[in-house]
């Protein structure tokens, strides 16, 4: 284990060059993340960045009337309030800590901008992150017009799957149907499907993985490409190898 992992186990971290890590590791202090926690809040100042050290953090748009929808997730692999960096002051989407179970490493927004602007190997990776984060959100758009609802959920669990340690993923249904966009009854339906083949066992505020190939099956295109995306810019991620693009 080199001292960049035993560091942290952000991926983001491990992948910094060794003096960006020395410029920034001052400058970062450790927090419990639990569930339900807002790292950003919508509409109001992005006042510090967080590299989640391990579950499960989901972008969140909410509209009057209409109820909230998940759009993008990140864990140990990502940071939060990333638009904080590129000028914006605020976002309109919260971040929400929807799998806890683990630490983060937090940062002054304002100093971590500021390091941005000293160091262009730094501000280069931050940049292939959020290009990677754009790819994931263009995709997920992709497979909520093109995928049934069964890949689309086979795809989030395997998304989801990808950040945590074990098999065992701490969701509730109504989480998953933000996260898909479907009715709550109709998540329940699609979980005892994949159960009934095998692939997961869905318990109360849980869902384990028992076969994840097949899962990867189910998911087909729907999963894969933000995966191969992020570790052609970056580095490692994931369980297995994402499908070829």
């Amino acid at each position: 284990m080199s001292s960049r992992e035993a560091f942290s186990s952000n991926l983001l971290l491990t992948l910094m060059e060794d003096d960006d890590l020395a410029l920034l590791q001052p400058h970062l202090t450790r927090v419990e993340l639990g569930r339900g926690q807002k790292l950003v809040v919508a509409g109001e100042p992005i006042e510090h960045i967080y590299f989640p050290e391990g579950g499960v953090a989901t972008v969140v748009s909410t509209l009057p009337g209409s109820g909230s929808a998940e759009v993008g997730i990140f864990g140990r692999d990502g940071l939060s309030g990333f638009c904080a960096m590129m000028g914006a002051e605020s976002s309109p989407y919260d971040t929400i800590v929807q799998v806890d179970g683990a630490t983060g490493l937090r940062a002054d927004t304002a100093t971590l901008t500021e390091l941005t602007e000293q160091s262009p190997s730094l501000r280069s990776l931050l940049a292939r992150y959020v290009q990677s984060f754009i790819v994931q959100l263009a995709h997920g758009i992709v497979c909520h017009v093109h995928h049934r609802i069964e890949a689309r959920v086979a795809r989030w669990l395997l998304m989801c799957h990808d950040r945590i340690d074990g098999d065992e993923i701490m969701l509730t249904h109504d989480f998953i149907s933000m996260m898909v966009g479907a009715q709550r009854t109709s998540i329940t339906v699609s979980l005892h499907i994949l159960e009934g083949v095998g692939m997961i066992r869905a318990q109360r505020g849980r869902v384990t993985i028992t076969d994840r190939e097949k899962l990867e099956d189910i998911a087909g295109e729907a999963y894969g490409l933000p995966e191969a995306e992020y570790r052609r810019l970056l580095g490692p991620l994931g369980k297995t190898a994402a499908r070829p693009s």
